[in-house]
């Protein structure tokens, strides 16, 4: 079993926590495309309220541990592990809570090359506890605004966890999957899931578009995000998303793996 003071530890060498790889420049510019509405940086969540860059930087100074000094305008982001640590507790809650009742589960990442088996891990611990993980809409295409233009891809299923590739790239060998903000891939799959009659999930793990975009449409998401993607904590603080954990999220695959045995101990889930 991993201790917390050893997770703590990890979290720091990996830089998952602590001073990250993220920098400040780029955090505050999607903080100033949020404040201006930008889809790009909301990624589904429509905010209640107005959000001035200054109330980002104050929000995220509270949920992630970033300074709070709107003067500070350079250099790497730093992410708090005690409160990382502390949402990967509720994190593990919610898992339990999903286990016990057997409840229907929704997964998918827009960062598949680091963190699809952090997300495969949960599946097959969830799935191992009853619950039945989804994957609508598979095969089905989606067509995703991207820097180079509108471009189609396909929603597709790795392990139970749901990921948009371009059209060809299904043979084996191929990438994992493409990285996006976007949150037409999960409103896909819960458009279909409602098409086919349910079941709908009761509870949505992931990260950008995925858990954002489904808990503006109601449904309980978790999931866990960097300094620079502000909307999942906006989300979080309007109610909407109920945990999110800050941490970097594009570090090494490998460095996500105490992260999992942590929270599958922490929920009493089968490894």
């Amino acid at each position: 079993m991993l201790s917390t003071a050893a997770l703590r530890a990890h979290l720091v060498a990996a830089r998952l926590a602590g001073t990250v790889a993220t920098s400040r420049e780029e955090s505050l510019r999607r903080y100033r495309l949020f404040a201006a509405r930008d889809p790009r940086a909301l990624i589904g969540i429509d905010p209640e309220r107005a959000w001035a860059q200054g109330d980002l930087i104050a929000l995220m100074a509270e949920k992630c541990g970033v300074s709070a000094d709107p003067d500070h305008i350079s250099g790497h982001d730093v992410i708090d592990p005690e409160l990382t640590l502390a949402a990967l507790e509720a994190f593990a809650e919610r898992l339990a809570a999903a286990a016990r009742r057997g409840a229907p589960v929704l997964l998918g990442t827009g960062h598949p090359h680091r963190l699809l088996g952090f997300y495969a891990a949960l599946a097959d611990a969830l799935s191992a506890a009853g619950c039945t993980v989804l994957t609508p809409a598979q095969g089905r295409c989606v067509d995703i605004t991207t820097r180079f233009g509108l471009r189609t891809h396909n929603l597709a299923y790795v392990r139970g966890v749901a990921l948009v590739r371009p059209p060809g790239t299904e043979r084996p060998g191929c990438e994992p999957g493409a990285h996006t903000h976007s949150p037409l891939p999960v409103r896909l799959a819960l458009a279909a899931a409602a098409d086919a009659g349910g079941p709908l999930p009761e509870l949505v793990i992931g990260d950008h578009g995925w858990v954002c975009g489904a808990g503006q449409l109601g449904f309980e998401a978790i999931g866990l995000a960097d300094t620079d993607d502000p909307a999942p904590f906006v989300g979080e603080a309007e109610g909407r998303v109920s945990v999110v954990v800050p941490l970097d999220d594009a570090v090494r695959p490998a460095y996500y793996r105490p992260l999992t045995r942590y929270v599958l101990n922490r929920a009493r889930l089968s490894q």
